[in-house]
């Protein structure tokens, strides 16, 4: 069986990473129609990747073409809105990140799914390296003792003239700032590794940029399992760096890179009691596989042919957005946000800004 695929949004993220993906799984999964806005861009995309349909209206491109999965690589500011058409027409999403503006936003994305299928899932590839498998089945075998720490650093830089364009570093448009649209990577990868976390205190600053939008966030996390994690949003920081590190019992388990990583960017150090022997049998994977959207994609298909819900969806898309959230909530309110607490009755819900004085965008007399 063929997978039919429509791409909505033929910008860069589109041409970068969801082609090379769809080529890679070419057996699988057909290109079958694009869509943009933008009717001459849309139309320059499917004549450069050989597309044979084209299209400007969402609905219509789902009504003609019928894909049986659709890529949403648009801004976020209408994600949710594109997602819920999609699941609607009984197609299967792959939504680019953030997932969406809120939680409220997410929560009618999953409303919108049943069971079985159509489901929404999101695009945090970095779970899907073989270098974070490993990781996990090394964790969940217990060889590398009980976790205790970790720290989680996205140290990026984004210069002045980035922010010039008109959507970004905004609330209503990008839905946050680094905390959202950058770190949610890396913190989604912690929390791969780490399970579910209990309680947030942070921090976050505009220390250089001109945005509505933090440039810079810190925070502790507390796990249900009593790990203590410290993490780092920054666009302000020249020397850039994807950072994550886990101290457990027996093992320093430490991973560098940038926008992506491969098994050589993981660094094991064993604790002082631990042999040799048994250490050197920690970082070995039977066939290395770099995170990538190629990655991730080969297990959404696994899932679409499954008929199962893909991990990066419902609760399990949900706990990453969830903890930005909380993030915000404690640095713009200055206390502690547990677990569960932002519901529909909390502004926090349905906006990362929160309506707070001095963060939330002033309204127009």
């Amino acid at each position: 069986m063929t997978v039919r695929v429509a791409l909505v949004g033929t910008g860069g993220i589109a041409g970068i990473c969801h082609l090379p993906a769809l080529r890679a799984e070419r057996d699988r999964a057909e290109l079958v129609a694009v869509m943009d806005v933008d009717a001459a861009r849309a139309k320059a995309f499917a004549t450069e990747y050989g597309v044979p349909a084209v299209h400007d209206d969402l609905d219509r491109m789902l009504a003609e073409s019928a894909p049986d999965l659709v890529h949403i690589c648009t801004p976020p500011s209408v994600h949710a809105q594109q997602v819920v058409a999609c699941l609607a027409a009984g197609a299967w999403v792959w939504c680019e990140k953030p997932p969406c503006r809120s939680l409220a936003e997410y929560d009618s994305i999953t409303a919108a799914e049943s069971e079985g299928g159509p489901y929404a899932a999101f695009v945090f590839q970095h779970r899907f390296g073989s270098g974070a498998v490993r990781l996990r089945e090394l964790i969940a075998a217990g060889d590398l003792g009980r976790p205790l720490v970790a720290q989680c650093v996205t140290a990026w830089y984004r210069d002045h003239e980035y922010f010039e364009v008109p959507w970004r570093g905004r609330w209503d448009t990008e839905g946050g700032g680094p905390t959202m649209g950058h770190g949610i990577h890396q913190m989604d990868l912690m929390l791969a590794t780490l399970g579910e976390w209990s309680e947030v205190r942070a921090m976050a600053g505009r220390r250089d940029r001109r945005v509505e939008t933090e440039d810079v966030s810190l925070a502790m996390v507390r796990f249900a399992s009593g790990v203590m994690a410290s993490v780092v949003n920054s666009v302000v920081s020249p020397r850039e760096e994807s950072y994550l590190r886990f101290d457990f019992t027996d093992a320093s388990v430490e991973l560098r890179h940038l926008y992506g990583y491969g098994d050589a960017d993981w660094t094991y150090t064993p604790a002082p009691h631990v042999v040799a022997d048994r250490a050197g049998a920690w970082p070995v994977t039977v066939r290395e596989t770099p995170s990538s959207h190629t990655a991730q994609l080969a297990a959404l298909l696994d899932a679409y042919e499954r008929g199962e819900r893909p991990s990066t969806s419902g609760d399990g898309g949900r706990q990453t957005l969830e903890l930005v959230a909380a993030l915000y909530k404690s640095a713009f309110t200055g206390r502690p946000v547990s677990r569960g607490e932002i519901g529909p009755d909390d502004p926090f819900y349905h906006r990362m800004h929160g309506d707070v004085p001095g963060w939330a965008p002033e309204v127009p007399r």
